[in-house]
């Protein structure tokens, strides 16, 4: 498996790149280099994704996620910096090179779908695999097996127009899938959808990553999506990522008030787990009252909670206690109100 790495990455567009990343590593502001004719869209950025994780790079418009993004794939090369996957530094690769590393190992997802109106959603799917010179029947059978890991079999002498949407979406997945590429790039993928197939589409990639494992860098300015989709999350904010962690390290732990204000308005109690409120073990209770798991949602904990006169108990894979939530605790985190505890006998019925 493939492991993705960008360090110090910079873009700059405009005049004297070089010299404005200088001057940004002096201490320069984006608006100083804009009198001089520059841009800097990427700025000093540095991450890590490890091999079957979903990355979610997250920011507003102009943040600079989209071109970060393409500098991943060698589509933009980055003005200083180095982009390194599978050991290799994909800025020091020849033209050729590049061009085998990103039609044999690296797949791209865009926002609008990006299908070609005259090929059957078969032909769409298999477009990958074209590129690469597999032969017809080679490419047809594995199309056809992307497609239906993206629930679209039957559909395959359909013409992308006779979709809806989120069918297109999927056949741009299915394409992405069918090259079996160790990394997929997924730019907005999801934005141009109405909200409840954004969400499905949301259920499919989760859906999906469980079988296939595959590394996946995730660009969105949603940021429940990104809590929802992002084993680990980096925030943009003009250029520059200021905070990197997993969805409870940034909801819990804002980096600044930039990012406290991103934050403010999601659903913790379907972003937070029993881990995140947990206390220690403490002396359990033998009385047969529900309990949860680490990863049980606060929401699900919540309705627990409510139904027991003490701590919930949280059960490891093999039964034991690992830790407890008490009710004061959990309200703090997401601010709901304190129900009225019940017998350990009501509880358990």
């Amino acid at each position: 498996m493939s492991t993705l790495q960008a360090e110090h990455v910079y873009k700059v567009f405009g005049r004297r790149p070089g010299a404005a990343v200088r001057a940004l590593r002096d201490g320069a502001s984006r608006e100083e280099l804009r009198t001089d004719g520059a841009t800097a869209a990427v700025i000093d950025a540095s991450f890590r994704v490890e091999p079957g994780e979903i990355f979610v790079i997250m920011g507003l418009s102009g943040s600079g996620k989209s071109t970060l993004l393409r500098m991943l794939n060698g589509l933009l090369e980055p003005t200083d910096g180095r982009i390194l996957f599978d050991g290799r530094d994909l800025t020091a690769l020849s033209r050729r090179e590049l061009r085998h590393v990103r039609s044999t190992k690296i797949s791209m997802v865009f926002q609008h779908f990006a299908l070609f109106p005259h090929r059957s959603v078969l032909e769409n799917a298999a477009y990958g695999l074209e590129v690469q010179g597999a032969d017809r029947a080679d490419r047809e059978r594995r199309a056809a097996e992307a497609l239906e890991l993206c629930g679209l079999s039957g559909w395959q002498d359909s013409w992308p127009d006779e979709l809806s949407g989120g069918m297109q979406q999927r056949v741009g997945l299915a394409r992405a899938l069918a090259t079996d590429a160790d990394l997929l790039l997924m730019d907005e993928s999801f934005s141009a959808l109405d909200p409840l197939i954004r969400r499905d589409m949301q259920d499919q990639l989760l859906e999906l990553q469980k079988t296939l494992g595959k590394t996946i860098v995730f660009i969105t300015h949603d940021l429940n999506e990104a809590m929802r989709l992002g084993d680990g999350i980096a925030v943009m904010r003009d250029g520059r990522i200021v905070q990197q962690g997993t969805a409870e390290d940034i909801l819990t732990r804002p980096a600044d008030d930039y990012v406290a204000s991103f934050v403010q308005d999601v659903d913790r109690s379907r972003v937070l787990t029993a881990d995140a409120v947990m206390t220690g073990p403490g002396a359990g209770c033998s009385c047969g009252c529900p309990t949860v798991t680490p990863d049980t949602p606060l929401a699900d904990l919540c309705a627990v909670s409510a139904r027991v006169p003490h701590p919930v108990a949280v059960t490891g894979t093999d039964g034991a206690v690992v830790g407890t939530v008490a009710q004061d605790r959990l309200v703090a985190f997401i601010g709901d109100e304190h129900r009225a505890p019940v017998r350990c006998e009501e509880a358990a019925a």
